[in-house]
């Protein structure tokens, strides 16, 4: 068997104002030197700036680092420029810990990750999206050493971003299903552990939903506990398999055809889910209406974007990695079959 190693975090803190605890954890998990801390225009003065001032009482010396774009070859500077620090801290939302861990990767040095809202299961995966002349690619990246989720800090994000965190949750019950169907039907590997990790980790999330819509710290905390276990599903996995299927092609296929689209990437993943669910013969409708109930877009018109758009990301989708083998390839997806699918499930009207 092939050797795997596997890069989990060591410690993860979750909490109310744990966001506090930043300086003994890293000296606790032996991190030391300079330390370069990378926030966002808003999220600086939610959290970033916190973590700043507590670092350097406990004796750190940083660097502060605010963040605006993911062109890689934006990123590509903040790598370039960051060769002296000895670990990153991200300190944002997805943007800005997609960053954090990409330098970290390239600099093969620690990435603490601080998430401001739970809005994707990326704030410990091992991949970050970046563009790359106007279209967003995935990267090898650092899994974080530690993570620090402070609900207070996380519970407070607009609710649109707690509700893309759940869609992209709920996206989980297709991609697992992809990924078994590729094992069956052309042999690749497959791991019982982290399909069943994250399958768990959407049901979580579904059995929370009332929870969640009305902010309940319970529910949130269930909501970032499942976002990482997704994110150490991959880990464990080796690759972005069991968070990622059908309805992330159909995401990413959006992206490109749709250059000012104001949709979030869990939305775009939890309508993807309905096609998805309803392509492999699942219980689209409870995809459909658990979406609904925590008000995420369940159609075209709800994302922004005209069923034409829709209709063509559909039909396209297995182009965008068309080794990644999902349903889409299985049933040979075009536009006569992405417009029928997207009529019955509603997703176009």
């Amino acid at each position: 068997m092939k050797k795997q190693i596997i890069e989990l975090p060591r410690e993860i803190v979750i909490g109310d104002d744990v966001i506090d605890d930043t300086a003994e954890m890293c000296k606790r998990i032996g991190l030391k030197g300079p330390v370069l801390v990378i926030s966002g225009p808003h999220t600086k003065d939610v959290a970033g700036l916190k973590v700043v001032e507590n670092l350097r009482k406990a004796g750190y010396e940083v660097d502060f680092d605010v963040a605006i774009s993911i062109k890689k070859s934006d990123v590509d500077k903040i790598v370039e420029e960051s060769k002296t620090h000895n670990f990153i801290v991200g300190v944002g939302g997805g943007k800005i810990i997609d960053i954090a861990k990409y330098s970290a990767y390239n600099l093969d040095i620690p990435f603490i990750s601080v998430p401001t809202a739970p809005s994707h299961d990326g704030i410990a995966s091992p991949r970050a999206t970046l563009s790359y002349n106007g279209q967003k690619y995935s990267y090898d990246a650092r899994a974080p050493r530690a993570i620090i989720a402070d609900l207070n800090i996380i519970s407070k994000a607009p609710f649109r971003l707690i509700a893309s965190g759940c869609a992209d949750m709920i996206a989980k019950l297709t991609a697992v299903t992809d990924w078994r169907l590729a094992h069956d039907e052309k042999g690749e590997y497959f791991s019982e552990y982290a399909a069943s990790l994250a399958l768990l980790s959407a049901q979580i999330v579904l059995n929370s939903t009332d929870k969640i819509k009305k902010r309940n710290k319970d529910g949130i905390k269930d909501l970032v506990k499942s976002l990482i276990s997704s994110s150490i599903a991959m880990c464990i996995a080796g690759s972005s398999r069991p968070a990622s299927g059908s309805e992330h092609l159909i995401s990413h296929s959006l992206d490109s055809l749709v250059k000012d689209k104001k949709s979030l990437h869990g939305e775009q993943c939890g309508v993807g889910c309905i096609i998805s669910s309803y392509l492999h013969g699942m219980d689209w409708k409870k995809v459909r209406d658990s979406l609904r109930n925590l008000g995420c877009p369940i159609n075209s018109k709800e994302l922004g974007v005209s069923d034409s758009y829709i209709i063509r990301a559909i039909a396209t989708a297995k182009l965008i990695r068309p080794d990644r083998y999902t349903i889409l390839h299985k049933i040979d997806m075009d536009e006569d079959k992405a417009e029928k699918a997207a009529r019955i499930t509603g997703v176009i009207q």
